[in-house]
């Protein structure tokens, strides 16, 4: 019992003992955060919150043009470097559910006073007809059918895509600041007096 006891303590100590330590610079040896040594901080890093459903992807770099001999010596593809930024990404497609959550908010938000607005976010629904095929069903109920809900949205555009990716964004911080309590929530958004996260910032 005694011994137990002995090696309980004996840990507790050693714990106590490394948490009060400063962390050593890997170049030099000195420590950070200590004011004896000048003071140099070392701040603690808090990675950002990742939005749900969203993976980063790790930006770099890579070549980008013609990477082989050009045989008809055009050189109209001449290789260079391009760097990217890391992003965040969606795990997998956007859900026509997912699309009609946007414009439902569009609709609630902007319908009475800016109907084009929600009228510009509807997809093509066009995609769907092509010679031959009778696929006239899809391009009735494709977009709001339950049966569809969890397929991914189609008929959409890059700038309604980009639309979408603001909005989203918006609403993600939007719940963010108000969890964190730096933001009232206000459920009757029309216009322009919504949140956006530029108007945040500013």
């Amino acid at each position: 019992m005694d011994f137990a006891r002995n090696i309980g303590t004996l840990m507790i100590g050693a714990l106590l003992f490394s948490s009060c330590q400063f962390e050593k610079s890997g170049a030099t040896g000195w420590n950070y955060n200590d004011s004896k040594n000048g003071g140099f901080e070392k701040a603690p890093f808090e990675e950002q919150e990742t939005g749900p459903g969203l993976i980063l992807i790790e930006g770099g770099q890579f070549t980008m043009g013609r990477v082989t001999d050009d045989l008809t010596h055009d050189w109209d593809n001449i290789p260079r470097t391009v760097t990217v930024s890391s992003f965040y990404m969606d795990e997998v497609e956007v859900t026509n559910f997912y699309w009609l959550e946007y414009l439902y908010w569009l609709d609630r938000v902007f319908g009475a006073d800016y109907p084009e607005i929600y009228k510009k976010a509807l997809p093509d629904t066009l995609v769907w007809r092509s010679k031959l095929a009778y696929n006239e069903p899809y391009l009735e109920y494709y977009l709001r059918h339950p049966a569809y809900r969890d397929y991914p949205v189609v008929g959409i555009n890059w700038l309604q895509a980009n639309d979408y990716c603001a909005w989203r964004t918006d609403r993600v911080n939007e719940l963010i600041l108000i969890r964190e309590g730096l933001f009232e929530h206000y459920p009757n958004q029309i216009n322009e007096d919504h949140f956006t996260t530029d108007a945040y910032l500013a």
